[in-house]
């Protein structure tokens, strides 16, 4: 049985082993990586200094796009340098690390999402209570628990993971570390890796799912009961966005836990990777800007506040 110290990097197929490909799906991830960034990195600088935007829901928006920005760098950085230089590895050390920090991200959005969602139940069911209820050091709780049940999941599969003896070959067919990957790769029987890993998936992705959908199904029902389409209208304008930011995460996440296995399998499993890696946190700042009007209002008077600034100083 070869021991893992016997492995010291592993080599990532990537995405398309066409290298013709490879220029314009470089330019491609740069792009959106880019754009995600700026998106994400507005929403955040917005939320903190436009005063309209101080309610919980920004709040948990704020972090979620800090998320968003950190999910995405695990992944996209480093297969823009495999793809620049055509190195295509990845040392042990940093495997794990992507590995774990991909999951814990992406466990605390989850997390985020479903709070969120409890935020707006709170907000559009019991408004009378809504500022008691979600004051700001709930909200901060909240959040920090999000970060630490994501933390904590993580580690419980990462741990026994990281500690197995990993065999030749030392290829992943994957443009990132993944941990249905990288258990393919292990000596030894994973059993109980694959049953831990299923447990922690179910309750991370369908809990999380499950609570945004009771959420929402009391929403709906909440706004069918208000009395004028006007009323109606507005109520479901402020759920909106979120009910698209969580269409598009789970949708992504979902389709992949129930590809099949094998050779197509996996093939598909890595276009849908990348669509849950790059365009969910990609649409998310889209979703926002587009679907609600306090973000778009907010956008515009800073920059015609900033337009107004500049103005002044010539």
């Amino acid at each position: 049985m070869a021991n893992r110290t016997t492995i010291k990097e592993f080599t990532l197929l990537g995405l398309n082993a066409n290298p013709p490909l490879e220029v314009s799906l470089f330019l491609l991830l740069l792009g959106i990586y880019l754009l995600t960034l700026i998106g994400n990195t507005l929403i955040v600088i917005i939320t903190l200094v436009n005063v309209q935007l101080c309610s919980p829901m920004y709040f948990f928006l704020r972090h979620l796009a800090w998320v968003d920005i950190g999910y995405m760098s695990t992944v996209i950085p480093k297969a823009l340098v495999n793809i620049a230089t055509g190195t295509k590895s990845i040392s042990l050390a940093g495997c794990f690390i992507q590995v774990f920090l991909y999951l814990v991200l992406g466990t605390t959005a989850f997390f985020i999402l479903a709070t969120m969602s409890v935020d707006r139940y709170i907000a559009i069911c019991n408004p009378l209570h809504y500022t008691t209820i979600m004051n700001p050091r709930i909200c901060s709780l909240l959040v920090f628990s999000c970060l630490v049940g994501g933390l904590s999941l993580i580690l419980v599969i990462c741990i026994p993971l990281f500690i197995m003896p990993f065999c030749g070959p030392n290829i992943i067919n994957h443009f990132f570390c993944d941990y249905e990957h990288l258990m393919m790769l292990v000596c030894i029987d994973t059993s109980f890796l694959e049953m831990t890993y299923f447990v922690v998936a179910v309750f991370s992705l369908l809990g999380t799912l499950s609570v945004n959908i009771v959420s929402y199904v009391k929403i709906i029902s909440t706004i069918l009961r208000i009395p004028s389409a006007t009323g109606r209208k507005k109520t479901f304008s402020t759920v909106a966005s979120h009910m698209t930011v969580v269409t598009i995460t789970y949708s992504s996440c979902i389709f992949i836990h129930v590809m099949p296995k094998g050779t197509i399998g996996l093939e598909y499993n890595k276009i849908v990777a990348l669509l849950n890696t790059v365009i969910a946190p990609f649409l998310i700042p889209i979703a926002y800007s587009l679907r609600n009007r306090q973000v778009q209002d907010a956008l515009k008077a800073e920059l015609r506040q900033r337009i107004g600034f500049v103005k002044k100083m010539r």
